[in-house]
C-alpha cells in the first residue's frame, strides 16, 4: 500500500518547496486541521500545483513523514562501519531511534497518527509501512547479517527487531508522549540505549 502511494507522488521543481510547507502546516495544525490553502500560503505555491504533486492530502502527510524517516535511516547508514561489531551496530540504532522518538517531530508525528487514526482509517497502517517500517527492515536486515556472522541467534528476525526498538523507548516515550518530563537528559538516553543493548545481547548474542 506504501509503495503504491508512493509510485502515485509526482515530484518537480516545487517539491521540496511543497514538502516543506506541508511540514510545518501539519506539525502545526495535525492532520485533520491541515488544509490545502494553509499549505500553499506557507509553501508559497498554488493550490494546483500541490495537486499536481500530490492527488490527496494523505499522500502529502505520508510523503513528509516517508522523507523523515529515510533521512534518518540514510544518516545511520552513513555513521555505520562496514567492520562494526553487533554492539556498535545496536549502539548506534539504539540511538537513533531514541532521538527520533524524543525529537519534536518524532512526538508530534506519532500524536497525529494515533489521534485521528479512527477519523482517517488507514492513516496509521499506511505511516507505519513508511516510517517505523522502514526502521524495522533496515534493523532485520542488519541482524541478519550477524546471524550469518555467527555473531546472534535469532529465529524470529521480525520479533527480535520489534523487541529491540521497543527496548530503546523504555522510560523514555511515555514521560514525552504523556507529559511527565517537557526534555530527556543525555545521562537518561545513555541509560536506557545502554540497557537496549546489554538485554538484547543477553537473549541473542552467540558469545556468551
Amino acid at each position: 500500500m506504501a509503495q503504491v502511494a508512493e509510485q502515485a507522488v509526482r515530484r518537480g521543481r516545487k517539491y521540496d518547496q511543497v514538502l516543506e510547507g506541508a511540514r510545518i502546516v501539519f506539525l502545526r495544525d495535525g492532520f485533520g486541521g491541515a488544509n490545502v490553502d494553509d499549505i500553499a500560503r506557507e509553501a508559497n505555491v498554488s493550490k494546483a500545483t500541490i495537486y499536481a504533486y500530490f492527488p490527496d492530502k494523505q499522500l502529502l502527510f505520508l510523503e513528509v513523514a516517508r522523507m523523515e524517516f529515510r533521512r534518518q535511516a540514510e544518516e545511520a547508514e552513513a555513521s555505520a562501519m562496514p567492520d562494526m561489531s553487533v554492539r556498535g551496530m545496536l549502539t548506534l540504532a539504539a540511538e537513533r531511534i531514541a532521538a527520533f522518538v524524543m525529537s519534536e517531530f518524532g512526538q508530534r508525528m506519532y500524536r497525529i497518527v494515533v489521534g485521528e487514526g479512527e477519523r482517517f482509517p488507514g492513516l496509521g497502517q499506511e505511516f507505519y509501512a513508511c516510517g517505523p517500517g522502514l526502521i524495522h527492515d533496515r534493523l532485520v536486515h542488519h541482524l541478519s547479517c550477524h546471524c550469518a556472522e555467527g555473531d546472534l541467534q535469532i529465529d524470529d528476525l521480525d520479533l527480535a527487531a520489534d523487541q529491540f526498538a521497543q527496548l530503546c523507548k523504555a522510560t523514555i516515550v511515555e514521560k514525552l508522549l504523556l507529559g511527565m518530563a517537557t526534555e530527556i537528559t543525555e545521562a537518561e538516553v545513555a541509560r536506557s540505549v545502554a540497557g537496549a543493548v546489554e538485554m538484547f545481547l543477553a537473549r541473542y548474542s552467540t558469545k556468551g
